[in-house]
């Protein structure tokens, strides 16, 4: 009988592309793999483009750190969610769950505890975020990728892993990503993106100084669902998408510089392919502030230049961009003192040894 592994996470791309980036790994070992998220997260889209794997739907209360009357509703869901959970995994009986967070991994994380189901944690920033909080009492172990987390994490449960990096990504083309774009070799790529969800803010400023840019660079811009503006398609060197799935890798392969937020799992990413990057964090006001410790760290090791959101005005905007892009040779130089922890396989040990 072969061993069967559940994962969750959700509510984001970042909480579902280490998850991604470990299903083949299980598979081709010849375990049974299910994914338990909500049931119309942007995780149910990814996950089922997968093809192989049972996905599962439950219901999910998100976890606002702001005021809003569905607060009210979000305990139901949650509940709900966890009993679903329970049933789901003690009809289903895994012999671990990989939780990546977010917050639809609460009641999956809650409904294996009290089915006695081995959890562990994947937490890819340096501090925990609200679901990884309130999950890590019931884990068994707590995989981190910043060796800071430690220090934020005061358990002996946890373990520093490293990035787990999707392998796809090393395979992209770039005649593919230029050819997508329709963009020459004549000039350099900068690829703008503020996360599966996109940031408008950012959207706007580089909008607004695009005529300025396109003189210097071409530019590809994943804008997030329900931002594209297509006054802007006259620009033969713009290329803007909502959201790009499998065509990500050649565009990155293309691309000499990154604009983009300070989320872990994006930014390892685009360390693993040595690209410079213009960091623009989410801020302390909007967040936990993770993504601006994310980014200090990045920025101590040489890989990125920082833009806080506050501070960004468009000649400061513009500023940075060339700042990046003229000492891109020096960031690649840092990068390449960065090795390649294999991540992926230290979690595959650690999942099969606590599953045994």
């Amino acid at each position: 009988m072969s061993k069967r592994i559940l994962f969750t996470g959700g509510g984001s791309a970042g909480h579902v592309t280490v998850n991604i980036a470990l299903i083949p790994k299980f598979i081709d070992m010849g375990w049974e793999v299910k994914y338990m998220g909500s049931t119309h997260g942007i995780e149910a889209e990814l996950v089922k483009k997968l093809g192989n794997v049972e996905y599962i739907g439950i219901s999910a209360g998100k976890l606002r750190r702001y005021l809003d009357w569905e607060n009210l509703k979000d305990p139901f869901r949650v509940i709900n969610g966890v009993v679903q959970a329970y049933q789901h995994i003690r009809k289903m009986k895994p012999s671990i769950v990989f939780s990546k967070g977010g917050f639809v991994s609460v009641p999956v994380v809650l409904g294996a505890w009290l089915n006695r189901v081995p959890i562990i944690i994947h937490e890819s920033d340096i501090t925990p975020g609200l679901a990884n909080k309130i999950s890590i009492p019931f884990a068994s172990k707590i995989c981190v990728t910043f060796p800071e987390t430690k220090e934020h994490i005061k358990n002996d449960k946890v373990i520093f892993v490293g990035a787990i990096i999707r392998e796809e990504l090393m395979y992209g083309s770039a005649i593919k990503g230029l050819n997508l774009c329709n963009f020459t070799r004549n000039k350099p790529v900068i690829l703008c993106i503020g996360g599966s969800l996109g940031s408008q803010r950012i959207n706007e400023m580089l909008r607004r100084n695009l005529h300025h840019l396109i003189s210097e660079f071409q530019i590809v811009h994943i804008c997030g669902k329900g931002q594209l503006d297509n006054s802007y398609n006259i620009y033969r060197e713009y290329k803007q998408f909502e959201y790009v799935h499998s065509d990500l890798v050649d565009i990155l392969a293309m691309t000499d510089i990154v604009i983009s937020r300070a989320g872990s799992n994006s930014i390892f990413e685009f360390l693993s392919l040595k690209k410079p990057m213009l960091l623009i964090p989410l801020s302390k006001e909007a967040s936990r502030g993770d993504q601006v410790l994310n980014a200090q760290s990045f920025k101590s090791l040489g890989y990125c230049e920082i833009l806080l959101e506050e501070d960004m005005k468009d000649n400061v905007f513009k500023e940075a961009i060339n700042n990046v892009f003229e000492k891109r040779h020096k960031i690649i130089d840092r990068m390449d003192k960065n090795g390649r922890d294999n991540a992926i396989n230290k979690v595959i040990e650690l999942i099969t040894a606590i599953s045994l």
